[in-house]
């Protein structure tokens, strides 16, 4: 009887290692996009761009698209490093802060660039998703983006007042990401240059609007706006001709392929 109970132990222990080892992480920075607002009760609580907003602010809908995939949530709080990247698949950073959104902004250094580029290297899927000039630090973020052979611009796009067609992006027949859905909402956009090892991924009126690069093991993709948040897709003002919901969902599943 003892030999069989560690027999079973073993088993059991086994069957977590390898649940383990199959379970995947995507985590978002919340160090470079840094942002709090009071609450009802005045209190200071962190928005824009997170998990947990379930508002029109956040990344709570596309959170959840990654936990029906297997996925855990996670967020860094701190300056990536070597140590605190470890276990993480999907590195994702949005809108990184500017001086008016928040007082001591985080911005991109040497340091940070030398470490992500590290992880990538050896196999981390990273996404840097930006906004127009006025509304996200590029000056400083570019030092990431030049890591990888792009840079984000000052021109802007897609300017919607009223007109929501303004922000309308065709995506063509046969596209890498995007199969199903063929016509994507962004308001406020930025745009990207691009040279080796960077290629466009989604152009408009000769402007790179999506970019990608493979970098030793890993790979790098880069968006003009935090695109998939919350507003994106339930926003009423949205006709049921843009697809951003089923967008989300097809780069939810590219960004999962990447993960070695």
């Amino acid at each position: 009887m003892k030999r069989i109970a560690i027999i079973l132990l073993t088993l059991s222990c086994l069957t977590t290692i390898k649940l383990q080892a199959q379970h995947k992480n995507v985590t978002l920075d919340y160090y470079f996009n840094n942002e709090f607002k009071k609450n009802q009760d005045g209190i200071l609580e962190r928005f824009h761009y997170t998990w947990e907003d379930a508002s029109i602010n956040g990344y709570s809908i596309w959170g959840g698209i990654f936990k029906t995939k297997g996925y855990q949530l996670k967020s860094l709080e701190n300056a990536p490093t070597a140590s605190n990247l470890k276990g993480t698949d999907i590195y994702i950073i949005t809108d990184p802060d500017t001086q008016k959104e928040s007082p001591n902004p985080h911005f991109m250094d040497a340091a940070s660039v030398n470490a992500i580029r590290d992880w990538v290297k050896e196999g981390g899927v990273l996404v840097m998703m930006t906004n127009d000039s006025a509304n996200a630090e590029l000056p400083h973020f570019n030092l990431l983006a030049e890591a990888f052979g792009m840079h984000y611009t000052d021109k802007v796009r897609n300017s919607v007042i009223k007109d929501i067609s303004v922000g309308k992006l065709l995506v063509p027949e046969q596209h890498e990401i995007f199969k199903a859905a063929k016509v994507l909402y962004m308001k406020g956009i930025s745009t990207i240059t691009v040279k080796a090892p960077a290629s466009f991924v989604l152009e408009d009126n000769g402007d790179v609007i999506m970019a990608k690069a493979k970098y030793g093991k890993g790979t790098v993709i880069a968006l003009v706006d935090p695109w998939i948040y919350n507003e994106y897709i339930v926003n009423d003002r949205l006709n049921a001709s843009f697809q951003n919901g089923i967008a989300a969902v097809e780069f939810t599943d590219w960004l999962i392929k990447q993960v070695l």
